[in-house]
């Protein structure tokens, strides 16, 4: 334990020394320099060309160190985040730890039958809904990914729904740079122009490199997209260590870092100062199912690495946690979905996401939410820590009620009980006899309860007719231009 401001004492962990940072990112500066990376896009290899990189062959482009270097520390050390309304809501930057909902969930747990089933719109607005009403949930994201609407209009949809069903800032992904463009066209209307949408942002994009080594096309459209409209991006690279990436950690980290660091150079150099937030994800391929990993303690340490570097580079870092690989809401969800949550805070990784999912990624349920936000409590008064001040041991206190006394009726005890304890919202605490009385629920029946009664209840702040009616109207035109064009993630 450390003492910090005002003798506030907070769990501290870290996984590299310092010299164990050094050595990655030197492994990764010559991995860069010496064998490159592929770019799959023209304007990005004339960018990268006219900045003193060699390319080789097709699209292969070494990297100078030094060119890394200046792109890293041009890139901006804090992102201020803020709602729908344009109030500060996260400032991403140092250990300070934010949680929200990720993406793209193909599959959902119905709240009435129960029963696993393809996801629709929604549960893009129940998620929103959800995670509205829990003050420890920071973000939203569309959580599902709608099969019953056309699939070129499923991003523009969601993020439509996540506007107009919560004020907390939005996390959001889209398919390419011609529904990017709308859902920003969509946020710039909202905050009230562009310039406003820049100086207040409250949206956050996510795109991601391919691993190993490449950047897409797509990816960079929407990277440089992101870069010109001074959008924050999210481009980090999501690899499956033993198929996409080195089986071993250190080679995973090294390669993965090398690619989110040559994404931070080609975004540095499109606009110099652009907010982008950074770092890597590493699952494992079981090696017996051939799945990929969510839960595993791999993923964990290499986002503990992860962790370490960016607070190195002084970079905001991405993180994921609230996660399981468990295909329903049992006991391996609970377990996995609370380690990773405290991990990731003890890591001080600024924008978790993925609370509340289940299945490696594809299974959504509402109940997870809920059972995130409870673990998101619990872990956030862990990382509080606590006061050791000389008000806080209480002397005085101590010597009042002397031996054999108690304190329950101290003054002490009425005004810093809420302070010092945590309270749950859902877990038990009753006796067993009270617990029998009330019908002998499980954590599981009672958070699917309480995700029944916010969706039944909760009311988001509305947002206004004329900015409903200017989303609508571009969402019209949006469904012009894309119903019938295809195109790749």
């Amino acid at each position: 334990m450390n003492a910090g401001p005002a003798s506030q004492c907070i769990p501290n962990y870290r996984l590299f020394t310092e010299g164990q940072i050094k050595d990655i990112h030197n492994a990764t500066l010559q991995l860069l320099e010496n064998i490159g990376v592929s770019v799959m896009l023209p304007e990005g290899i004339q960018l990268l060309k006219d900045a003193g990189c060699r390319i080789n062959g097709d699209g292969n482009v070494q990297i100078p160190s030094g060119l890394v270097e200046a792109c890293i520390q041009s890139a901006p050390a804090s992102i201020t985040i803020y709602n729908r309304n344009g109030a500060e809501a996260m400032r991403l930057e140092g250990n300070k730890v934010h949680f929200g909902l990720g993406t793209d969930l193909l599959k959902t747990y119905d709240l009435d039958t129960g029963r696993l089933r393809s996801s629709r719109l929604q549960d893009v607005v129940n998620a929103a809904r959800i995670a509205d009403y829990f003050k420890d949930i920071d973000f939203i994201a569309s959580y599902a990914h709608p099969q019953d609407i056309p699939a070129n209009l499923a991003y523009v949809e969601s993020f439509r729904a996540e506007l107009e069903n919560s004020i907390k800032p939005i996390f959001f992904t889209a398919a390419g740079p011609e529904d990017l463009a709308i859902i920003i066209e969509m946020a710039k209307s909202v905050a009230g122009g562009k310039d406003r949408l820049r100086q207040k942002p409250f949206i956050i994009h996510y795109s991601e490199p391919t691993s190993p080594l490449t950047h897409s096309s797509s990816a960079l459209r929407k990277l440089f997209l992101c870069a010109a409209k001074r959008v924050p991006v999210t481009y980090t690279p999501g690899m499956l260590s033993g198929a996409s990436g080195p089986v071993t950690l250190a080679g995973a980290i090294t390669v993965a870092n090398a690619e989110a660091l040559s994404g931070i150079v080609i975004h540095q150099l499109m606009a110099k100062g652009a907010p982008i937030i950074s770092g890597f994800g590493i699952s494992t391929m079981d090696m017996l199912t051939g799945s990929p990993i969510y839960a595993c303690p791999e993923y964990r340490l290499a986002l503990s690495a992860c962790a370490d570097l960016y607070h190195y580079y002084e970079i905001p870092m991405w993180g994921t946690a609230g996660v399981s690989d468990a295909n329903c809401l049992d006991q391996q969800a609970g377990m996995e979905a609370a380690m990773s949550l405290l991990m990731a805070a003890l890591d001080g990784a600024n924008l978790i996401h993925d609370v509340g999912y289940l299945g490696q990624g594809l299974i959504g349920s509402p109940a997870a939410i809920v059972m995130g936000a409870e673990i998101i409590s619990y872990v956030k008064r862990m990382i509080r820590g606590f006061d050791i001040g000389a008000d806080r041991i209480g002397m005085d206190v101590i010597r009042q009620v002397g031996p054999g006394g108690d304190f329950l009726t101290a003054a002490q005890t009425l005004k810093l009980h809420r302070q010092e304890h945590w309270r749950p919202m859902f877990a038990n605490r009753a006796s067993l006899i009270h617990w029998k009385d009330k019908g002998r629920n499980t954590y599981g029946e009672i958070v699917t309860r309480k995700a029944i009664e916010i969706l039944k209840t909760q009311k988001c702040e509305s947002l206004p007719e004329d900015l409903r009616q200017n989303i609508a109207v571009i969402g019209k035109h949006a469904k012009t231009a894309l119903l019938n064009k295809h195109f790749g993630v």
